[in-house]
């Protein structure tokens, strides 16, 4: 067992969890987005392009909003081979307008999700 360092944290724990979203920066409750999805932690392609010490801490708070958004917009190969750090989601002109848009919504505001058409 490795020990902690002084701070409680040792080399695969998650970044400290800020005040807001690190994506809209509203102060609601947040989760953590694995840029590299969990899924692809033992795919190959991902075990040779990022180190376990990546794939394991390469995480952003979101809150829930942002967070079903980018899943919404992008399945997870995309997210780990296109938007693989926090710049890269921020860069994202689709991602980019919806946080803008909410970034002016108060903090317990929910979007609606899309009505899913039935078959």
């Amino acid at each position: 067992m490795t020990p902690a360092n002084p701070s409680g944290t040792h080399a695969l724990s998650p970044p400290p969890k800020p005040d807001g979203c690190e994506l809209c920066q509203r102060g609601t409750p947040l989760t953590k987005h694995h840029l590299i999805p969990r899924t692809l932690h033992n795919k190959p392609r991902y075990q040779k392009r990022y180190s376990r010490e990546e794939r394991l801490t390469a995480i952003v708070w979101l809150c829930h909003p942002c967070h079903k958004h980018i899943h919404r917009l992008y399945s997870e190969r995309e997210l780990a081979d296109r938007f693989a750090s926090l710049e890269a989601l921020m860069n994202d002109t689709d991602i980019r307008a919806f946080v803008d848009w909410l970034a002016t919504k108060p903090a317990g505001f929910k979007p609606k999700s899309p009505v899913r058409k039935r078959r």
